[in-house]
């Protein structure tokens, strides 16, 4: 009864609400009802929606094969909706050997569906080699059927490949991609990132302005145009993808003005497991944009979302930002918390990249703090050259901060090469901070002949790049330097004017620090 009067009352709604009560009033399996179930279960449907119709429809499935297939599906749709514990119960009912027959409905009789869905399931809560892993073994057995499935299979193995620091794991994985059948934007963005990734910069870094600003305006208004999905649709994934592209760029305004419409598109669309990553991303974003407020806002409400969808790699990742903003703001004893929290996830599953960011942010509280060598100790084995335990998008952003270090620490004679190093970097990338943190690691190394000029050039680049907190760090320094000079009167202004810019971007550590001095 229930279900022809949902059925009467129209629409896709009741479509799909009439189908799955005459599921559950059914005596046993029905495959005619299965296939209207699996058919109606399409897109205007939320996840959550879809998965229950799909398991429904699986129950009724007589042929063990597709029950299976189904099951895949129904699991596939839970992990989209952000809840894994029903995918993976889901999974259980999945028989992995299930071979399809030729009379299987197209949608879910995939070889690989499973284990693509595992490897998702992977990249979201355990260690990063089994999601890259299962994602590339995934992709392998989709191509045939779903070459969709598959290069998304494949662009998750490149983003397990990425937060592992494996640049080696991501090459493979995004070279097993045809950009052929997609988009123009696609396209320039999987060359640019391999091209970085194999250390040709000059290049990789053109085709990803390109991909991002096809007008080359490079003023970033097209960016909020243009999306990286392969099927040129403005999707949140693809937006994402955008963003990505433009923090290797240095492009960080425009990083965080991708980040919001991501987060937007989100919220509004879903899926609900993408909740965490959008929040992420527009709080690294922001963090490197010098917007810590802001950051850590998006960064606590992420965390909230990554617990609520069983993404604890996401939790990871998020405490790190917010390490890193409460190295600014403080207090101390927040930084070491969400430190230790990253680090505790980051280590047993192999994430290199928070791990490298909550070290980062424990040696800036460590500055903050007047702990010059415990800062170097920490820095030293995630940017010295040679063999490195950090992460390659991370080790230049740390340079400033171990110049820093081991120059208060007195032992400012090995830093040459990797100041030449960071000087090149800072030649191509386009971050407003880069020039300035340059010229004042040059200024912590120059003779005192030339110190003062050294200042000058970098308070001169922080004044064209805007942003209190480095420009308030420089400040500082120069004050020092000027006091160990004995030029107290002179030192008074810069250590003055670091005080309230520490103050107006509430960097309460920082603040004291300068007013001790």
């Amino acid at each position: 009864l229930l279900a022809a009067l949902l059925g009467e009352a129209g629409g896709r709604a009741g479509t799909l609400a009439a189908l799955a009560q005459r599921a559950c009033a059914a005596p046993g399996p029905d495959h005619a009802l299965a296939a209207r179930l699996e058919a109606a279960a399409t897109t205007p449907y939320s996840h959550a929606e879809r998965s229950s119709a799909l398991a429904r429809a699986a129950a009724l499935t007589p042929d063990p094969p597709l029950r299976s297939a189904r099951f895949a599906a129904a699991a596939e749709q839970a992990a989209h909706a952000g809840d894994p514990d029903r995918a993976r119960a889901l999974l259980a009912r999945t028989a992995a050997a299930a071979e399809t027959g030729s009379g299987l409905a197209p949608m879910t009789a995939v070889p690989g569906l499973a284990p693509y869905v595992h490897g998702l399931l992977a990249l979201r809560s355990g260690p990063a080699v089994d999601a890259y892993e299962a994602l590339l073994a995934a992709a392998a057995l989709l191509g045939p059927h779903d070459p969709g499935r598959a290069l998304h299979a494949l662009l998750g193995a490149a983003d397990a490949a990425w937060v592992r620091g494996d640049a080696v794991g991501y090459l493979e994985a995004m070279g097993r991609v045809d950009p052929a059948p997609y988009g123009d934007a696609f396209a320039s963005y999987r060359a640019g990132m391999c091209a970085v990734l194999a250390g040709r910069t000059t290049e990789g870094h053109a085709l990803l302005r390109r991909c991002l600003d096809p007008d080359g305006t490079t003023e970033g208004h097209s960016l909020l145009r243009r999306s990286l999905d392969p099927d040129g649709t403005c999707g949140p994934a693809g937006l994402l993808r955008a963003g990505v592209a433009a923090l290797v760029l240095g492009e960080v305004a425009a990083a965080c003005r991708i980040g919001a419409r991501a987060l937007g598109a989100v919220r509004a669309k879903g899926p609900e497991a993408l909740l965490p990553q959008a929040l992420e991303y527009l709080a690294y974003a922001e963090l490197r944009a010098g917007l810590h407020a802001a950051a850590r806002a998006h960064a606590l409400e992420g965390l909230h979302a990554a617990r609520r969808t069983g993404q604890p790699n996401s939790s990871v990742r998020l405490h790190a930002v917010l390490a890193l903003a409460a190295s600014v703001e403080g207090p101390a004893e927040a930084c070491a918390a969400h430190c230790d929290a990253a680090l505790a996830g980051a280590v047993p599953h192999g994430l290199a990249q928070p791990a490298t960011l909550a070290t980062w942010a424990r040696a800036r509280a460590d500055l903050a703090a007047g702990r010059p060598e415990e800062a170097a100790a920490r820095l030293g084995p995630l940017v010295r050259p040679g063999p490195r335990q950090g992460h390659f998008a991370v080790r230049m952003l740390a340079v400033p901060c171990y110049v820093e270090a081991v120059v208060l620490g007195g032992r400012g004679g090995q830093l040459h090469s990797i100041i030449d190093e960071f000087a090149a970097w800072a030649g191509r990338t386009a971050d407003p901070q880069a020039l300035a943190q340059l010229a004042r690691c040059r200024a912590l190394l120059a003779p005192a002949d030339e110190a003062d000029a050294r200042y000058a050039e970098a308070l001169a680049h922080h004044d064209r790049a805007g942003g209190d907190f480095e420009r308030a760090r420089t400040l500082l320094l120069y004050g020092q330097w000027l006091r160990r000079r004995r030029r107290t009167r002179e030192a008074r202004t810069p250590l003055r004017d670091a005080l309230v810019a520490f103050q107006r971007c509430s960097a309460r550590a920082w603040a004291e620090r300068a007013g001790g001095e």
